[in-house]
């Protein structure tokens, strides 16, 4: 059966390759500012009042299929998370609290452009999946007065994507390594440069441990306005 599968995937792909037209593909080095968050309710909303503003870097696939047809996957480097503050900075009792990891991500994003012209418009999604590489949680502030402040690395759990039913190295203040949901973006291109939002929404819980479907709480929520040039 799984060689059935295999053979199978190993069709479509070469289907959809065979398709591609490579005269008329490209690549697109793109970096840009996100605006990351994490839900907080069981709709999935966020507290705008937590954004935390980060970056991404990557290159992104332009593979021509039709004249208005393209798939684009990509490799980036991106920022996300949340703060919390409670107070003025300055004043006797106050903190902000901030977490801020770090995937590489790849996303597989179906597009639609104008077909004519210098100017192209754009929109698409497209699933993505993350894998946590680093980052921070810092808390700074102040207790009667007295300054206080602490960083320290984030701790990923050591998670084996092929054991579906669990995860290892699970544990409170461990954020799961890996990470997925999908991607909606919209955009221009004025000849060789691309000026792209994109939101990500992310389907995966942050806690390690926690695989509960019953809410949207603690998620990854990013919105991205990224600069691109085609290579």
């Amino acid at each position: 059966m799984k060689k059935k599968m295999a053979i199978s995937c190993i069709a479509l792909l070469s289907v959809f390759f065979s398709s591609v037209n490579a005269q008329k593909s490209s690549a697109i080095l793109r970096g840009g500012v996100n605006f990351a968050n994490v839900s907080v309710n069981n709709d999935g909303d966020v507290d705008d009042a937590k954004a935390l503003t980060s970056f991404q870097a990557g290159i992104i696939g332009d593979l021509h299929v039709t004249s208005f047809f393209y798939v684009q996957p990509g490799v980036i480097f991106t920022g996300k998370g949340t703060k919390t503050q409670s107070g003025t900075e300055g004043s006797a009792n106050w903190y902000r609290a901030t977490s801020n990891p770090y995937y590489i991500e790849v996303p597989v994003n179906l597009v639609f452009k104008t077909p004519t012209g210098p100017v192209k418009f754009f929109g698409g999604a497209g699933p993505y999946l993350g894998i946590g590489v680093g980052g921070k949680n810092k808390v700074k502030g102040a207790l009667l007065g007295a300054q206080f402040t602490s960083e320290e690395d984030i701790r990923w759990s050591d998670d084996d994507p092929s054991t579906l039913n669990d995860e290892e190295g699970a544990g409170f203040g461990i954020m799961k390594r890996f990470d997925y949901g999908l991607n909606g973006l919209l955009g221009v291109e004025i000849n060789k440069a691309v000026i792209t939002a994109n939101y990500g929404l992310g389907l995966a819980k942050l806690q390690s441990g926690s695989n509960s479907d019953e809410d949207n709480n603690n998620k990854h929520r990013v919105f991205s306005l990224t600069l691109g040039i085609k290579l």
